[in-house]
Order: C-alpha cells, then sequence, then structure tokens
C-alpha cells in the first residue's frame, strides 16, 4: 500500500531477510504476497482480512452530516473499525504461543494502534513468545497534532496498558518524544524511517522550458492545508506547472480550475513509479504538519531522489521563499542532515540491537 507503515513494514521485512534472519511477517494475506515471500526468502502468515467497514458517506444534506458525525465519533470513540486488530492480532498470536513458537525480536507496527493492544493482550512478565517486543509508533496516537479531533480521554489508559509492558517505543524523529506520557520516555528510541535507496530508479534529469514541481500526499483542512499556497500559485503571473497527487482533491480542485492548466491533480500511483516521475522535476514541495511530533515521510523520498525542498509552513506561508523556488533559486530550501540514518540497512541494524540489549 502507498502508506508510511505499510513502507515500514516492507522495508525492515525485506532487509531483516537480506541479512539472513528469519522473518514472519503477519499481515492480512494477498496473492500477490506468494511471490514477495519467494523473491525476499521470508514468510507472510495471514492475520485474516478485516471485515469491520466505517460508515459509508453517502446521501446529501443532514443524512451526510448524521453519518459524518456517527463515522467521526466511532473512530474517536471506539477507534472503529481498526479496532478490529486488536482482536485479529491476539489470535493470531495466542495460536503461536499454543505451538510454542520463539523469536528474538518482535516488532508491532501502528498505525493503527489496536495492532499494539493485541500484542499487549498476551504478553506477560516473563515466558513470553518472544526475548524483545518493540511497539513502532510512526504517529502519535494521545498525542497527536494533524487531527481536528483527539480521541476520547479514557484511551489514555489503554495508551499507558500497553506502553507497561512493551520493551520499547520507536519513534522516527527525536520531536515525537513529548507526544507520549512522560513515564514512558526512558523506552523511547529514535529510529529513523528507512529505505534502500539502491531500488529507486531516477530519470536523467533535463530542465524543464517552464518550472515544474509536484507535491504527493495526503492534506487536511486546518493543518496540513496547502489554501495559502495555491492561492498564491493561481495569482503567479508566469507560466509553471504544478502536479498534486492525492486522494483530498476537494481541497485543491477549485485552485486547479483557476489556474488556466498551470495546476493539476493526479491520482496516487505506486511509490517507486512516482519517485521516478518526480525525479524529472525542478523541485518538490512539502506542506509542514502542525507541531513537530509528526515528520512526513516523503520528506525522505525527496532525499533519495536529491531534489530541493520547498517546505511550505501552512500556518505562516512564506511568499518570498516560494517566489525564489519559481525563479530556480533553491537556497532557502529544506536541508536534511545526516542522510545515512534513513539507509535501510542501519535503519535494520538499529532495530535488531534492541533484541541484544
Amino acid at each position: 500500500m502507498n502508506s508510511p507503515r505499510s513502507f515500514r513494514t516492507t522495508e525492515l521485512a525485506k532487509e531483516f531477510a537480506r541479512q539472513g534472519h528469519d522473518v514472519t511477517v503477519l499481515t492480512p494475506k494477498k496473492p500477490e504476497h506468494a511471490a514477495f515471500e519467494k523473491k525476499h526468502g521470508l514468510v507472510i502468515e495471514d492475520l485474516g482480512q478485516p471485515k469491520w467497514k466505517a460508515v459509508k458517506l453517502t446521501g446529501k444534506g443532514i443524512l451526510l452530516k448524521i453519518k459524518r458525525a456517527l463515522r467521526r465519533g466511532m473512530q474517536i470513540g471506539l477507534e472503529y473499525p481498526n479496532l478490529e486488530y486488536y482482536f485479529k492480532v491476539k489470535k493470531a498470536l495466542k495460536r503461536k504461543q499454543k505451538k510454542k513458537e520463539h523469536y528474538d525480536l518482535l516488532i508491532s507496527i501502528a498505525v493503527p494502534y489496536p495492532i499494539h493492544w493485541g500484542v499487549a493482550a498476551v504478553w506477560k512478565k516473563k515466558n513470553n513468545m518472544a526475548k524483545t517486543w518493540v511497539a513502532d509508533c510512526g504517529d502519535p496516537f494521545m498525542g497527536q497534532e494533524n487531527d481536528t479531533f483527539k480521541h476520547l480521554f479514557y484511551f489514555k489508559y489503554v495508551e499507558k496498558w500497553f506502553c507497561k509492558k512493551v520493551d520499547y517505543l520507536t519513534v522516527p524523529v527525536a520531536t515525537a518524544i513529548p507526544a507520549y506520557y512522560p513515564e514512558f520516555h526512558h523506552k523511547i528510541k529514535v529510529i529513523s524511517q528507512g529505505f534502500n535507496f539502491e531500488e529507486v530508479e531516477v530519470a536523467p534529469y533535463q530542465k524543464n522550458e517552464i518550472p515544474h514541481f509536484a507535491y504527493a500526499g495526503g492534506l487536511i483542512p486546518g493543518r496540513r492545508d496547502p489554501k495559502d499556497f495555491l492561492e498564491f500559485l493561481v495569482n503567479y503571473p508566469k507560466p509553471y506547472k504544478f502536479d498534486i497527487y492525492t486522494q483530498q482533491t476537494h481541497l485543491v480542485q477549485s485552485y486547479a480550475d483557476r489556474s488556466n492548466g498551470r495546476i493539476e491533480i493526479k491520482d496516487y500511483i505506486p511509490r517507486k513509479e512516482l519517485l521516478f516521475e518526480l525525479s524529472k522535476l525542478e523541485f518538490v514541495v512539502n506542506f509542514e504538519n502542525a507541531g513537530q511530533k509528526q515528520i512526513p515521510s516523503k520528506i525522505i523520498d525527496y532525499l533519495i531522489i536529491k531534489k530541493p525542498i520547498l517546505s511550505v509552513n501552512t500556518f505562516d506561508f512564506n511568499k518570498q521563499v516560494a517566489e525564489e523556488f519559481l525563479v530556480g533559486n533553491y537556497k532557502n530550501g529544506l536541508h536534511i542532515t545526516d542522510p545515512e540514518q534513513y539507509k535501510i540497512e542501519n535503519v535494520a541494524n538499529a532495530f535488531f540491537n534492541l533484541a541484544s540489549r
């Protein structure tokens, strides 16, 4: 899937297997997984396909508003439909316990957080199925900043329950640590999102006739909101081409309609294909999150293809920097330090080292 958590799982599994470890992945199994297992020398066990469905946002007027409220209420109050994964993970691990299977390292990856809760449900003080349990948290749960609604207060007890049991919590950036309860900070290790740099094909760059740039990813109204930047582009007097790969088309369609063809909305495409297309452009765009607790993993992809990054603060848009980029001046772009930390071999080793402590 095109998601940071899917990338985290896939890249780690591939690299652990490449290094010669015995790797088992628990996930809803699909037909294409058979070829993946054979290619990378690992085992994928079926967690079972999810059956719980979110409320469909169909209809109009008051009916649509009621459905939207019901869907959001079930999400923040019950973690529905993702709560289903609690039961699936719990059942799968109990089955492994009965078979007396044992592992050196168990990594649970969230979101969704019920995956962590399912592990916690079977995790004991002694004689567990794994020597070490690491709960990898790509985005915070109770401490998240980039959703307009927060989970209800009683979920803090669920988060503290699983955090008491886990050996380590891993987060991709140090700035995420304050998003977790202070009594668990000693368990937190910072391990960056990782990718195999060698697997990405980059196109030979040739300067385009007009500035051609792109953004790829999710958009959030009032948080990762592109409206100020798009309003600037719509009124910019010179030619350019801006591609937006997103599924939140309702946030950008009106600007595309007003841009005289300069802004084009595109659907998601596979990651490697996307990076090849982005490598043909002058620069790429990042819309910053609210706060510093969540950092978009797309920044690492931008690093891999070695493109200048225009990082847009959606709460305090800097028009001058945007104008500089449009004339080829990238001196005020986002600069990424220590690129080695994002290489998957280093990331996998950091996880494996936790098992040997």
